[in-house]
């Protein structure tokens, strides 16, 4: 990476190096196991000129999502939050709501059960079946300037666009937000939920860093995006989702309000964190690799006592820790995921099985490692049962924890 996808400026500092590791969505067939399996470096830098955090586009959007393994429906809580998302919002009958990355509908059957008009524009042929097949209209494609006027121009422009967890995975960050414009009315809200910089680098939440996420956003390099594409930052919401997420809320930059107070209070707490200077980001590294250290000692110790550890779930964020600290089957005998996609297959790079939620009751291991830590409420309660053995359950971020 020579110059800031954003800005152009040629100012990028490093901020962690993780090595290199295979994409974190790409499992395993058993027939895949004696194939090579391609890695490319996972190294976090900043630009100092507008403060985007980023990694080189080493993927295209291209290799990752026209099959997909991750179905939002499968999070109980991210249902849940999606409900309540819509349920807020000030939606009449004739009112028009386009989601872009709308996964399997997880969001917009919500829409569908008010009888409102909706759109999902999705580039993955698999989960946008999903989709349909709850009754959400879902068009197969990529969010661009062109594909969001060809949207516009069949079915009119919407009172709502809502981008959740994507605004990350587009390399593109100034053709992507260009596209969100085309797509909204002049009267219009574009929604955007994206990871806040700030909890990823205060929570040590280094797993959140993979090649599908090509960009960390603090509200102020997000201001500098939106502004980038026609669209201004006018409103902010601080969220708990994957660990802590910002709620955008822009307009159109020719008929959007001054931004609320909300907007100036995170960017003051970002500019108190040292985020907007180099700062911020100094220790990051450190910390990450004590995580590192303290996991693998928890699984070295495990294993010469004779204690079995399997792991709980296979997302992209565990595949980019168990890559970063060198875990094999030998330390975790396998993970179980709610996902049928993923039962038996591999994780990339570590390999580690993947098997049904079952699995755990049946073989009742002495530790669980929780891969989704950021489901941690959620996941305590279904894993309740672990405790009628005496099992544990392990969070590895922000620091090692083993609990009851």
């Amino acid at each position: 990476m020579t110059v800031c996808r954003l800005c152009g400026s040629a100012d990028l500092t490093g901020v962690v190096d993780l090595g290199a590791t295979p994409p974190c969505e790409r499992f395993l067939s058993a027939e895949q196991l004696d194939e090579p399996e391609p890695t490319y470096p996972l190294h976090l830098r900043v630009c100092t000129s507008c403060w985007l955090a980023q990694i080189p586009p080493l993927i295209t959007p291209e290799d990752t999502f026209t099959d997909y393994a991750y179905f939002s429906s499968y999070s109980t809580s991210w249902v849940e939050h999606a409900r309540s998302f819509v349920a807020e919002l000030e939606l009449a009958p004739d009112s028009f709501v386009v989601e872009v990355a709308s996964n399997d509908g997880y969001l917009l059957r919500h829409v569908v059960e008010q009888g409102v008009r909706c759109l999902g524009i999705e580039p993955s042929v698999n989960v946008g079946a999903a989709a349909r097949l709850h009754g959400v209209p879902t068009v197969t494609a990529f969010l661009t300037p062109e594909s969001a006027r060809a949207v516009v121009r069949e079915h009119g422009p919407a009172d709502y666009v809502v981008a959740n967890n994507v605004y990350a995975h587009i390399p593109d960050v100034v053709g992507f937000t260009q596209g969100l414009r085309t797509l909204v009315a002049a009267d219009g809200l574009v929604s955007i939920e994206v990871q806040h910089l700030l909890t990823l680098i205060e929570g040590n939440q280094y797993d959140t860093i993979y090649h599908e996420h090509f960009q960390y956003y603090t509200v102020a390099s997000a201001q500098q995006a939106l502004a980038g594409g026609g669209l201004r930052l006018v409103d902010v919401e601080q969220l708990p989702t994957h660990g802590g997420s910002i709620r955008l809320w822009a307009q159109p930059a020719e008929t959007a309000g001054r931004p609320s107070r909300r907007v100036s209070d995170v960017l003051a707490l970002e500019k108190a964190a040292g985020l907007h200077e180099l700062s911020g980001y100094a220790g990051f590294a450190a910390r990450v690799a004590q995580v590192r250290r303290d996991l693998l000692r928890f699984l070295i110790d495990a294993a010469e006592q004779g204690k079995t550890v399997v792991g709980y779930g296979a997302p992209g964020k565990g595949n980019t820790l168990l890559n970063h600290c060198g875990v094999r089957p030998d330390l975790l005998a396998y993970t179980v995921d709610r996902n049928p996609y993923k039962h038996g297959r591999f994780t990339p790079g570590a390999r580690i099985p993947i098997f049904a939620p079952e699995r755990i009751a049946a073989d009742r291991p002495d530790y669980v490692l929780v891969l989704p830590w950021n489901l941690r409420d959620e996941l305590v309660k279904q894993l309740s049962y672990v405790r009628e053995w005496g099992g544990r359950l392990v969070f590895p971020i922000p620091s090692l924890e083993v609990v009851s």
